[in-house]
C-alpha cells in the first residue's frame, strides 16, 4: 500500500505545527516598530507602516579639499594624522626632515614629558627653510622612511 503524499507529483501536506501556528482568522498582520524588529499584531488589526527614516544630509567640500591643501569635514572626512612641527633640515632633494613635539603624561611620575619624532616629509617644490613651521599629513610609503607629505607652511622662519 502506497502513500498518496510520497508519489511524485502530489501536493506536499504541511506539518502539524505549522497549521497550529496560524491563526483561524488566516493571515497574521506584521509590524516593524522604529528598531526594524517585526512583530506580530492581531489578526484583523489595522497596522500602519513605519515612517521613513531621515536622509542623510551631505555637505560639498571646499574647491581647495580636492587639491588635498585641507582636509575635509563632513562623514566621510579623511582619516590621515596630521602634525605640526619644526623643518629641522631640507638638504636633501624632496625631502624634509621635521621635528614634532608631542606632550605625554609619564606613566609612572605623571608629569608632563616632551617626546619629539623625526618625520621625512616629501616637498615637491624646494620651499622650505630650516626653522619653519609646518603641518604635514600622512600618506603612503613614499620610500623607506618617507610617509608624510607637506600639508601647508604655517610660519616662514626668520
Amino acid at each position: 500500500m502506497s502513500d498518496p503524499s510520497t508519489e511524485p507529483g502530489a501536493p506536499e501536506a504541511a506539518a502539524p505545527d505549522e497549521l497550529a501556528a496560524e491563526p483561524e482568522g488566516g493571515i497574521v498582520a506584521e509590524a516593524t516598530d522604529a528598531t526594524g524588529a517585526v512583530t506580530e499584531a492581531a489578526p484583523g488589526a489595522a497596522t500602519t507602516p513605519a515612517p521613513p527614516a531621515p536622509a542623510a544630509t551631505t555637505t560639498a567640500a571646499p574647491a581647495s579639499a580636492a587639491k588635498g591643501k585641507t582636509a575635509p569635514e563632513g562623514p566621510r572626512a579623511n582619516r590621515r594624522k596630521v602634525r605640526e612641527g619644526v623643518v629641522s633640515s631640507s638638504s636633501m632633494d624632496k625631502t624634509a626632515v621635521v621635528k614634532v613635539v608631542e606632550r605625554v603624561r609619564h606613566p609612572r611620575y605623571f608629569r608632563t614629558v616632551q617626546r619629539t619624532k623625526k618625520l621625512y616629509v616629501h616637498v615637491e617644490a624646494e620651499e622650505l627653510k630650516v626653522g619653519d613651521r609646518v603641518r604635514v599629513i600622512e600618506t603612503r610609503p613614499l620610500s623607506k622612511l618617507k610617509h608624510w607629505r607637506l600639508l601647508e607652511v604655517l610660519e616662514r622662519a626668520k
